[in-house]
């Protein structure tokens, strides 16, 4: 398939994959050796019945890591910063928790999410440009859930250290530095930091079901906070735009103009393994920034999600391809295997990793009873519990924080999936879910949920 091929076949199929997964609208890019399609199908808001076009503004949520992770590498290049100093160093008032914690942390650790602190927090300090900066001040109480660099722990507060970091090596917030060090050097004009620029473009709205009816209706808010803005609150941009920003990585930290971005050198370093992923993940490892999909396939990217919003992104380097799917609601996952698994086959010949399916027998090992109880972060509550009938449910219980954007508390149903590890018996959203459990206490009792993110056991010595 060619990128016209492509094309054509994203148009005849887009609105009835839409219809199938009760998706409002969605757009779709392809970059495969320089040349670029797109198209967008849908209704971006529904209470409005505005239709999605080609320069529709979507949110990319966590894909905004990756921008981040470029302006960091940029003071790496321009030899302000190196990757293994303290962040300490340069942010002196930056503090958690765990004294040895706050002096060790390195750049590298917080890249690469391994720095060890609860990193859920998404805390609003207002809407002024001191956000970031306030929201890392209030950082001093974030417990420390393991040793700095010992594992893999998926981030959102050591993003936000790392936007401030941007913030006081530049002088300049980190919108800004956002468009004048990436968007204008990559030609980039639809993009948008918050709902103050979001306004002046065709913008989509998310959309979630929270109701037992499953019917989708605008989420509560449009965006989330400011301070979350390096982590991925409401950066929005057209699929194109994600894919002048692929282009650039493509090329070796190149924009099409010939100006230079990012080091060829940072540009190998952001996907060279870090960290590997928990079993629990459907990816293997971590780069600096970068997801590292799939190594043997060299498929690698990044997901985001925000309210109601979720944007899918994937890179073959050795094929000169880009895919990139933005979306505003309705099950989500289903809608990427189905576009984006599609695309990369047809265009590359390498396969997305499956999403897990129960497998029919329980695994020999399993042990539900060592799993058992609750584990506990600021914005949210797992517990796993067991019926007298055996079956096993998940309790999710929200935090406020977590509440206050739309999440409501949640119960599945789980089966075992591996020793260790339950996975959900339905899927989410267009995905089954997997969590893991490591860690033994004086009882034999697991000390630690995984996902993409490590939760202690809530009353350890009860």
């Amino acid at each position: 398939m060619s990128p016209v091929a492509a094309r054509t076949w994203i148009e005849s199929e887009l609105p009835a994959l839409l219809a199938r997964h009760r998706v409002p609208a969605a757009a779709v890019g392809v970059l495969q050796d320089g040349q670029v399609v797109d198209h967008a199908s849908g209704i971006l808001n529904l209470d409005t019945g505005v239709e999605a076009t080609t320069d529709s503004l979507f949110q990319v949520g966590s894909i905004t890591k990756l921008w981040t992770t470029d302006l960091v590498m940029q003071l790496v290049d321009d030899g302000s910063i190196d990757l293994d100093d303290a962040i300490t160093r340069h942010l002196p008032d930056f503090t958690v928790a765990d004294e040895e914690a706050t002096r060790t942390i390195t750049v590298r650790q917080l890249l690469s999410h391994t720095a060890g602190f609860e990193g859920d927090v998404f805390t609003d300090h207002g809407p002024g440009d001191d956000a970031v900066e306030r929201f890392v001040a209030s950082m001093g109480d974030l417990p420390q859930i393991f040793a700095p660099g010992e594992r893999f722990s998926y981030s959102n507060a050591g993003f936000a250290v790392l936007g401030r970091l941007v913030e006081v090596v530049r002088g300049i917030t980190w919108d800004r530095a956002l468009y004048e060090h990436l968007a204008a050097p990559l030609g980039l004009a639809h993009i948008a930091t918050t709902a103050y620029d979001a306004i002046r473009f065709r913008t989509a709205m998310g959309h979630i079901d929270p109701g037992p009816d499953h019917i989708l209706r605008p989420g509560p808010a449009w965006g989330m906070a400011r301070a979350s803005g390096p982590v991925g609150a409401m950066l929005s941009m057209r699929v194109r735009d994600l894919l002048g920003f692929a282009a650039m990585h493509l090329a070796g930290g190149v924009a099409a103009d010939g100006t230079r971005v990012v080091s060829a050198a940072s540009c190998a370093d952001v996907l060279t393994r870090q960290v590997d992923h928990p079993a629990s993940t459907r990816s293997d490892g971590r780069g600096l920034g970068w997801s590292l999909d799939d190594t043997r396939q060299g498929i690698v990217g990044h997901d985001g999600q925000t309210i109601g919003q979720s944007a899918f992104f994937r890179m073959v380097p050795e094929h000169g391809l880009a895919v990139a799917l933005l979306t505003n609601g309705g099950d989500t996952y289903g809608l990427y295997h189905d576009v984006v698994g599609h695309l990369l086959h047809e265009l590359a010949g390498v396969r997305i990793t499956p999403d897990p399916v129960p497998p029919e027998q329980p695994p020999a090992g399993f042990d539900a009873d060592r799993l058992l109880g609750t584990y506990r972060a600021r914005i949210v509550d797992w517990t796993l519990r067991k019926e007298p009938d055996g079956r096993l449910w998940v309790e999710e219980i929200p935090g406020p924080e977590a509440a206050a954007v739309g999440d409501e508390p949640q119960t599945y149903e789980v089966l075992p999936y591996a020793v260790d590890q339950v996975v959900t018996a339905d899927a989410l959203h267009g995905a089954h879910h997997v969590f893991g459990f490591t860690g033994s206490d004086s009882a034999g009792r697991a000390t630690h949920l995984t996902t993409s993110r490590v939760f202690p056991r809530a009353n350890l010595d009860s």
